[in-house]
């Protein structure tokens, strides 16, 4: 924007002196087109070199890969990935499910599930791990509530 602003004011300048001198010495016709020549030739270079710019600004700029779930939408700009420091301790809230033999209303989250949508779940606090008989052997589930003391939080 600034260098647009002053390429306009050299441009203006540049013109105003050639006319104004052309007037001075009462030249031809060939003095002021050879002024605006130059003022063309000069508009041009900077022109050439704005837009040589401006592709070089467009080349240096990386984006993050494109991930499923983040799909670009005519309303909402598109979301950037966590980084992977943060994004380990997001768990996937379709791992949660009641077990008819621990409680009816306090969810766990399943092992299997875990280990099959969160990709660091042999990570995870082993206390939080709780074991209950099922009627047929004993099941294994880790409480929510107890990884929420630890930094974990089951989202999306």
């Amino acid at each position: 924007m600034h260098r647009k602003f002053i390429a306009l004011i050299v441009a203006t300048a540049v013109i105003v002196t050639g006319i104004s001198a052309s007037k001075a010495r009462a030249a031809d016709a060939k003095d002021i087109l050879g002024g605006l020549a130059a003022i063309a030739i000069v508009g041009a270079a900077l022109h050439h070199y704005s837009k040589q710019e401006r592709r070089e600004r467009k080349q240096a700029i990386t984006r993050a890969p494109r991930l499923e779930y983040n799909k670009p939408s005519r309303r909402y700009p598109r979301v950037r990935p966590l980084p992977d420091r943060v994004a380990r301790y997001d768990l996937p809230r379709r791992c949660l499910r009641t077990y008819d033999n621990y409680s009816n209303s306090r969810p766990l989250l399943g092992p299997n599930c875990l280990s099959k949508y969160y990709k660091h779940a042999k990570k995870l606090p082993s206390q939080c791990e709780v074991g209950f008989w099922n009627g047929k052997k004993v099941k294994r589930a880790y409480e929510p509530a107890c990884l929420r003391q630890h930094g974990y939080r089951v989202v999306y």
